[in-house]
């Protein structure tokens, strides 16, 4: 893999977090190959946000790939669930996706394989999050290991590794380091339930983190809230 050994896949879902990932994989001096999910989400808004990301970071080459989970349903971003309002209660909210970042991974991995890269980025935190289990650190260094055993490459000797640089990052530090970067905030899109007018809503559990790290930060969100929710 030495002919492509600066090449590395960023999953780019086109929200704040993996566009802050994408920005410090180029800060590092990577050559960006970048993967959206377009995974029937209700929340469709970030797919064309991702390609306005790729196209200001200049990646590479940008797929976005059809990958229909609503044949699984199982949260309420991939079918008819409300998708809940209240704030971030106890336990993993229905807006868990099933296994989302594990098969996000396995298609980043089989790209990066073909490529010959060795270097996968993802923008998942453990701090300021939803409580998902697979935005955990201990899942990000298993897959690590999975990935080793999984592939030719692994079975050659090859190693590769699985950035997740955000992950014991808060929201307000995210949102400090998009303004360290340069980067448009105003690109990135959180909301998991968009208005029928294309606002944001303001009060989804992604809302309340984004608008509380900016909050926090003391940096203006440029997003156009439907509502905000109070201070924690």
């Amino acid at each position: 893999m030495t002919q492509a050994a600066k090449n590395a896949i960023v999953l780019l879902s086109g929200g704040l977090d993996s566009m802050v990932a994408a920005g410090l994989a180029k800060e590092a001096g990577f050559t960006l190959n970048a993967l959206t999910v377009d995974y029937s989400q209700r929340h469709r808004r970030e797919i064309g946000a991702a390609a306005r990301i790729a196209a200001e970071l200049q990646v590479l080459r940008h797929i976005i790939l059809p990958l229909n989970l609503r044949e699984f349903g199982g949260s309420a971003l991939t079918s008819d669930l409300a998708v809940p309002k209240e704030g971030n209660g106890s336990g993993i909210p229905t807006t868990y996706v099933p296994a989302r970042n594990l098969i996000f991974l396995s298609l980043a991995l089989g790209w990066a394989e073909a490529l010959g890269a060795c270097d996968l980025f993802i923008g998942v935190n453990a701090l300021d999050y939803s409580g998902y289990p697979d935005c955990r650190p201990e899942f990000i260094a298993s897959f690590e290991e999975s990935a080793r055993l999984a592939t030719k490459a692994g079975a050659t000797g090859e190693a590769f590794r699985i950035h997740a640089p955000l992950q014991h990052w808060g929201k307000a530090r995210i949102a400090m380091e998009a303004k360290r970067l340069g980067l448009n905030a105003g690109m990135s899109w959180s909301c998991y339930d968009p208005t029928a007018v294309g606002l944001a809503c303001g009060l989804c559990d992604s809302c309340r983190l984004r608008q509380n790290g900016f909050r926090e930060a003391g940096i203006a969100d440029p997003i156009v809230y439907a509502a905000h929710a109070s201070e924690p």
